[in-house]
């Protein structure tokens, strides 16, 4: 389906005057704009299947006086993260995020001010000291390793940067040799960044349920403490090392979750591998981005009128870690209307991503922006 005709079927479904009163005319600027600007990039949209095709599709199986609350819900609050946005994010990581922290500890043992770390040969040495001693590790395939490295080439050296959670005993003997050509015996990484793309809830990450510490960062602890015991004093990195959680896009609620948590763990956590921690993100989205009462009143009615149960049936062991019993607002009841170029997030509201049959008195929902889901 061409433009022409994907832009005359989203006028016919939403009922725009045949006779133009400029309506048409505004949205078509709008929707061309939009789709090929942003959302004709998603991946999961088909060849000849496009945004606009999708938004046709989308916006029918609403009832007619619910439709322009959903097209409004779309031009009005959907956040749509594409491939430049993101990586922008993963290039300014480096230099916007890890040098200054990493600066202002050179600055403490050299006793001189942060902006003064370059100014002298020793400094120069020092902070690149440090920054070698520094090791990045993705989490998920969302952390771009592959851009952070292209990013920094020069910068970083490819025996610091993991690019998966899954390390076996080879490769951290292999980071502890090349460390220590590289700065001399006993040299040993001190500073840990575990890095992904998109944090909503923060339960991914850590959690505590039934008496016990789980999530990305219990998995990563009990590799480097299995590690450490098989390689004893080769182990590359020193006890209690600082931990750093980064996300290049975090949430509000996830950034405030993170914190809490991370301070229980290093108050109850005994037996953890990491000494203090710090969270941060690329980009902090507002509080305000959440859907809520009163001022999303309509589109949190449709979540709830167009929303199949089977959703949750099919996700139920996954949600119930959350403490749910419905998924109208998407895992963790987050209610974020965001969407990723590469996938959109469980956190964001059903409407967006789900597909269901419909049955026993529930509709079927008709995704605008599919979500392959690992959970179901």
């Amino acid at each position: 389906m061409n433009e022409k005709m994907a832009l005359r079927l989203i006028a016919a479904v939403m009922d725009w005057p045949e006779e133009d009163d400029g309506t048409a005319t505004r949205e078509y600027a709008w929707l061309r704009l939009m789709s090929r600007v942003k959302y004709d990039g998603y991946s999961d949209f088909r060849a000849g299947v496009h945004f606009l095709e999708s938004f046709a599709t989308w916006l029918k199986q609403f009832d007619k006086a619910d439709r322009p609350i959903a097209y409004n819900f779309i031009k009005t609050r959907l956040v749509y993260v594409s491939p430049p946005e993101l990586q922008c994010l993963v290039e300014t990581f480096l230099p916007e995020v890890v040098t200054p922290r990493l600066r202002l500890g050179v600055a403490e043992q050299l006793g001189v001010k942060p902006y003064e770390v370059w100014r002298t040969s020793n400094g120069a040495r020092a902070f690149d000291s440090r920054l070698r001693r520094t090791l990045f590790v993705g989490m998920s395939d969302g952390s771009r390793i592959d851009v952070l490295r292209r990013a920094n080439s020069g910068r970083l050296s490819t025996e610091q940067v993991l690019p998966m959670l899954n390390v076996d005993i080879e490769k951290w003997h292999d980071l502890g040799k090349n460390l220590i050509q590289e700065e001399g015996q006993g040299a040993k990484f001190d500073n840990v960044y575990l890095i992904d793309d998109f944090s909503a809830s923060g339960t991914t990450f850590i959690r505590f349920a039934d008496d016990t510490w789980k999530g990305k960062l219990k998995k990563f602890d009990e590799i480097v403490t299995v590690a450490r015991k098989y390689l004893k004093d080769d182990f590359p990195i020193i006890p209690n090392y600082t931990l750093h959680v980064h996300h290049y896009i975090s949430s509000f609620r996830a950034q405030r979750v993170l914190r809490e948590r991370l301070t229980q763990a290093t108050e109850q956590w005994k037996e953890r591998s990491f000494g203090e921690c710090f969270v941060t993100e690329g980009l902090l989205l507002p509080s305000s981005l959440e859907l809520s009462l009163p001022g999303d009143e309509d589109i949190l009615d449709l979540c709830e009128r167009y929303y199949d149960h089977a959703l949750f049936e099919r996700l139920r062991r996954h949600c119930e870690q959350a403490g749910q019993t419905s998924m109208q607002l998407g895992y963790a009841d987050c209610a974020l209307p965001i969407v990723l170029d590469h996938n959109t997030p469980n956190n964001s509201i059903p409407l967006l991503w789900a597909e269901t049959a419909g049955g026993n008195g529930f509709p079927a929902m008709r995704p605008l922006f599919l979500r392959r889901d690992r959970h179901g």
